[in-house]
């Protein structure tokens, strides 16, 4: 999962949500459906899925999708 749109999916797949290109740069508290509770949860997935830590503290202060992705991908 190095994409956007493949973290999209990603997020789609494991949160329920219904995201697409044009939510990456909503904030999260924006996108419909989404509580804190999916940042939590998101994390932890990707986290597993990517075999690698990522930085709770630093995904709080994530505001979008594309932040959270740089994130993983940067991790």
């Amino acid at each position: 999962m190095t994409t956007l749109d493949e973290f999209l999916d990603f997020v789609s797949r494991e949160l329920g949500l219904d995201v697409t290109t044009h939510d990456a740069d909503r904030h999260v508290d924006e996108l419909p459906g989404w509580d804190s509770m999916f940042l939590l949860t998101l994390v932890t997935t990707l986290e597993q899925q990517a075999g690698r830590r990522v930085l709770l503290a630093d995904a709080l202060q994530a505001s979008t999708l594309r932040d959270v992705h740089k994130l993983a991908v940067d991790a």
